[in-house]
């Protein structure tokens, strides 16, 4: 049975910017998807403890405005700092339960200050290892505001039964040298997590899919005007501005070929299973791999910088 795999997406919402809470809600869908036998289960980009929506609420690119600092400081005071051991119970779950997790986060780096803020996306494999941390190499446009650009260190893939797995986050699915790294390190199960929206995943899931003939498996949060907590700092101008949805889902899987093994699902929180065979894979590459018979390395080729980036370098 190496070559199937159960795999449970995680299609929820975070008890906004509160990692706590947000914790405990990643640390029981964990559980039900080892009790669901799932072999690998994966949440959504930026998931813990929540996408920053107040930035397009907020007027986030104002100067020196109190209203965002304050909320930029509740932000980092509620991202993760792995150093601290603020995984180390989910990495547990991983163990105890042998199930590999892929967790979209935001980081508070130790290794560039503990100050600054990453878009994460941090492999745990089914030992209860972390494997990787990949910090999200280009923020998206208002993200810029809060996020800092990551390095290429996280550009890494993992073995799960016969699958190698690798990872992306939001709108560098769309990078084509990113995917490239990645497939030429034998990627043939991608992961793509988003903040959450159909419009993002519908399009680029099966593009992926059908450029690297593997499989890809898209995972959105959901977000609800009544999801945010009442004890949100400056909660009533965020809800002001806000839409009664604004993450939506459309977490879905695309076999190697493109075509849809799940369509995407909107608006249901919940997990998502379904198994995969990785006989598919070697199936489409019959005609097709973009890193292998159908490449020209003697034309094009590329370099992956994947050292950790810091500002600092001591020699005690």
């Amino acid at each position: 049975m190496e070559s199937l795999l159960k795999v449970a997406l995680a299609q929820i919402a975070p008890v906004w910017l509160n990692k706590s809470e947000t914790l405990k809600k990643i640390e029981n869908a964990v559980t039900e998807a080892a009790n669901a036998r799932a072999e690998l289960v994966v949440f959504g980009e930026a998931l813990l403890p929540g996408y920053p929506f107040w930035l397009a609420l907020t007027n986030g690119a104002a100067w020196d405005l109190k209203i965002n600092k304050e909320l930029h400081a509740h932000y980092v005071r509620n991202a993760i700092q792995i150093e601290a051991g603020e995984l180390d119970a989910i990495c547990q779950l991983s163990k105890d339960h042998k199930i590999a997790i892929y967790l979209g986060m935001i980081e508070r780096a130790k290794d560039r200050g503990g100050h600054s803020l990453y878009c994460s996306l941090v492999y745990i494999d089914q030992q209860g290892q972390i494997r990787s941390v990949h910090r999200k190499l280009q923020p998206t446009y208002d993200e810029r505001l809060t996020w800092s650009p990551g390095d290429g260190h996280g550009l890494q893939v993992h073995s799960l039964k016969q699958f190698t797995v690798g990872g992306l986050n939001c709108w560098e699915n769309w990078m084509p040298l990113p995917r490239t790294a990645l497939y030429g390190q034998g990627e043939n199960l991608h992961i793509a997590v988003w903040p959450g929206s159909e419009n993002n995943t519908k399009d680029i899931t099966r593009f992926i899919a059908r450029e690297s003939r593997s499989y890809v498996i898209s995972v959105s949060s959901l977000m609800k005007k009544e999801d945010f907590p009442i004890d949100t700092p400056h909660l009533n101008a965020i809800l002001k501005e806000a839409p009664d949805v604004l993450a939506n889902g459309g977490s879905c899987i695309a076999a190697p070929d493109g075509n849809w093994l799940v369509e995407p699902v909107r608006y249901k929180e919940g997990l998502i299973y379904h198994t995969l065979d990785f006989n598919r894979v070697y199936e489409e590459r019959q005609n097709f791999d973009p890193v292998g018979h159908y490449s020209r390395p003697d034309i094009t080729k590329l370099t992956v910088n994947r050292e950790r980036q810091s500002t600092v370098s001591f020699e005690d």
